[in-house]
């Protein structure tokens, strides 16, 4: 088949349309309009370039739509080619955004993170993650006071993500009806907890890392972590810078599920590249703001208060605290 053909077959089928053949289903929850997720079981794919690429978040896997069949499949290039051919014509599902996309340019990360107000009692923010995500106030506390939290617009939160140097590239945006990342930032890693820590607790979203520290009631010694759901060779490099520290070692706290258990193993490999101990810690629900969420409405329904950070019991292989 001639270069020019094979370009024609590359424009007119998706990433998406052949994932959607595959038995894969769109996470809507953890999509953007520029970073689509996929979900086949435990599998996972992201779709870029408005469905032109794709990679997976939990290995270095990456390229075109040629070379996602060729992965699924199993298949050479060349059959690769004949059997994206046969799904010319085909038109995935479309995505239904609650969002209009937004028509501003992004502007300097750093000045965007600075032009937003820290968190205060009473704030829409600080009402979010107080009562609808039930993290304590000594913990929104630690994070306000290390500045890795912002207001975000209609009462949503900004976690910072940053460099090795303490710069913020980027955050999570999480509130009541909005999930996303910032617009043109880097996902590297969210910090909570002294910088010089060993012990260090990955989790998948900032909101998971400071629940968990609530958990443990912030415990000395140890440094929350979140990459944000990703795994960037920003993120990887982040973490390896972590861990060659004498003495430091790593807990898994990714979620309770297949997905969870995959980035684990990931993590797992990481800190044995540099001969590192790690170890497992899988929250009793799946995630650990579920935890805190379960522990708010246990209380309430028992009438009682009693200390936030007491740790819940839970079937884990580390325990937390």
């Amino acid at each position: 088949m001639k270069r020019e053909e094979i370009e024609k077959i590359r424009e007119a089928v998706s990433c998406a349309a052949v994932l959607e053949q595959a038995g894969f289903a769109v996470d809507l929850k953890e999509s953007t309009r520029r970073a689509v997720k996929f979900r086949r079981s435990a599998e996972i794919v992201i779709v870029t370039h408005e469905g032109r690429g794709w990679f997976d978040p939990l290995s270095d896997d990456k390229g075109d739509v040629f070379g996602l069949i060729a992965l699924l499949e199993h298949l050479t290039f060349s059959d690769a080619v004949d059997r994206v051919g046969e799904l010319v014509g085909y038109k995935a599902e479309p995505i239904i955004w609650k969002k209009p996309p937004s028509k501003v340019e992004p502007a300097d990360i750093q000045k965007r993170w600075q032009g937003r107000r820290l968190p205060a009692s009473g704030s829409g923010t600080w009402r979010y993650l107080r009562w609808m995500r039930a993290i304590p106030t000594s913990i929104l506390r630690a994070a306000v006071d290390q500045g890795i939290v912002r207001e975000g617009p209609f009462g949503s939160m900004w976690a910072a993500h940053t460099d090795s140097a303490g710069l913020v590239v980027g955050w999570e945006e999480r509130g009541p009806d909005w999930r996303g990342f910032s617009t043109g930032g880097s996902k590297v890693l969210f910090r909570l907890g002294a910088a010089d820590a060993l012990r260090l607790c990955v989790t998948e979203a900032a909101i998971d890392a400071m629940s968990l520290a609530a958990i443990e009631d912030l415990r000395d010694g140890s440094l929350y972590l979140s990459t944000g759901g990703g795994w960037s060779p920003k993120t990887e490099a982040a973490l390896l810078d972590l861990l060659v520290r004498p003495g430091a070692h790593l807990v898994c706290a990714t979620d309770a599920n297949s997905q969870g258990d995959a980035f684990s193993l990931r993590l797992e490999t990481l800190a044995a590249q540099v001969e590192r101990p790690s170890v497992r810690l899988r929250p009793p629900a799946d995630d650990w703001n579920v935890v805190m969420q379960e522990r708010k409405e246990k209380l309430k329904s028992e009438g009682g208060e009693r200390r936030a950070a007491s740790p819940p019991t839970a079937s884990r292989e580390a325990s937390p605290g």
